[in-house]
C-alpha cells in the first residue's frame, strides 16, 4: 500500500511538472504578450493544484486496480476452497463402510448352500438396487429425506434377510419432513453402526428405529437401537470411523450449523442424532 502511495506521488509530480512546462511553451507560442509570468516561484500554487489533481486521479485509478485485483484473488480463492470442500466431501462420502457387501455376499452364499434360493434371490435383488442407487448418487449434492430413507430401507431389508430371526426395524417418515434435504448417504454409517453394535453384539432380538422431525428451522434425524445392557457407558461420538465420518461430513457441509451426537439414551438403548438446518428444494 505504501509503495502504491509513493508511486502515485512520483507519477503525479512528474506529470504535473511536465504539464506546467508544456503549457508554458504552448502559451509562449500562441500569445505574444510580454507580461505573462511563467516562473515556477510565482505559479507554485497552480503547480500544486495541478499536482493534487493528478495525484487524486492516479490514486483513484490505482485503488480501483488494487480493488479489482483483490476481488479477483477472492474469487479464485473461493473456487479453490469450493474445490477443496468438494474433494473433502467426496472423500468422506466414499468412506462409507463396505463391510456389509462382504457380509451380504457371504450370507447369500450360505443361503444358497442351505437351499434357500428364494431368500438368496431377494437379497441379490435388494443388493443390486442398493448398489445401483448409491453409485449414481453425487456425493456433493443433497437428496430428499424420503429418498434417503427409502435407500436405508433397502439396506435394512438386506440385513433383515441375514438376521430375520432376531432383527426388527421401523422407519417413521412424517409427510411434513419428506421433502427436506439431507446429504446423500448420511444415514448409512449410523444404520451400519446400529447393526454392528446392536444386532452383532446381542444374541436376542434387536429393534432398530429411524425417525425424523422438524423443530422450527431445524431437521432432526434419530437412529436408535438396542444394545447389550452391560454397556454402562456411552461410546464417545467420533471414536469410530462411521460416526467420525458423519460428524466430519456435517461439519464440512454446514460448518458450525450442523451438529451430531451419539450415546446412551437409556439403559440398553443407543441413540445417534443428526441436527441440521431445515432446507427444501
Amino acid at each position: 500500500m505504501i509503495y502504491n502511495i509513493i508511486t502515485c506521488f512520483l507519477i503525479s509530480a512528474l506529470v504535473s511538472i511536465t504539464d506546467f512546462f508544456l503549457t508554458r511553451e504552448l502559451c509562449r507560442i500562441l500569445f505574444t504578450e510580454d507580461n505573462l509570468d511563467f516562473s515556477i516561484s510565482n505559479n507554485i500554487n497552480d503547480l500544486f493544484i495541478c499536482w493534487a489533481a493528478f495525484f487524486g486521479w492516479s490514486s483513484v485509478f490505482l485503488t480501483l486496480l488494487y480493488s479489482f485485483d483483490v476481488r479477483d484473488r477472492e474469487r479464485r480463492l473461493a473456487v479453490v476452497r469450493e474445490d477443496a470442500l468438494s474433494a473433502q466431501m467426496r472423500a468422506l462420502r466414499y468412506q462409507v463402510n463396505p463391510h456389509f457387501l462382504f457380509n451380504t455376499l457371504n450370507s447369500i452364499g450360505g443361503l444358497i448352500e442351505e437351499g434357500s434360493a428364494t431368500r438368496a434371490e431377494r437379497m441379490v435383488l435388494s443388493l443390486s438396487t442398493f448398489l445401483r442407487t448409491t453409485l449414481t448418487l453425487d456425493p456433493f449434492h443433497d437428496v430428499r429425506l424420503s429418498e434417503e430413507l427409502r435407500l436405508q430401507e433397502e439396506y435394512l431389508e438386506i440385513e433383515h434377510e441375514r438376521f430375520s430371526d432376531r432383527m426388527t426395524f421401523h422407519i417413521d417418515r412424517p409427510d411434513d419432513v419428506r421433502h427436506a434435504l439431507v446429504p446423500s448417504l448420511i444415514l448409512q454409517p449410523l444404520i451400519e453402526n446400529a447393526i454392528k453394535h446392536g444386532v452383532g453384539a446381542m444374541s436376542g432380538e434387536v429393534s432398530i428405529s429411524l425417525s425424523a422431525r422438524r423443530e422450527t428451522n431445524r431437521l432432526l434425524v434419530i437412529v436408535e437401537n438396542d444394545m447389550p445392557m452391560e454397556t454402562v457407558r456411552p461410546k464417545p461420538a467420533g471414536t469410530g470411523l462411521g460416526l467420525k465420518n458423519v460428524a466430519e461430513r456435517l461439519r464440512a457441509r454446514f460448518r458450525d450449523d450442523g451438529r451430531f451426537s451419539a450415546g446412551l439414551a437409556a439403559p440398553g438403548i443407543y441413540r445417534a442424532t443428526l441436527d441440521m438446518p431445515w432446507r427444501t428444494e
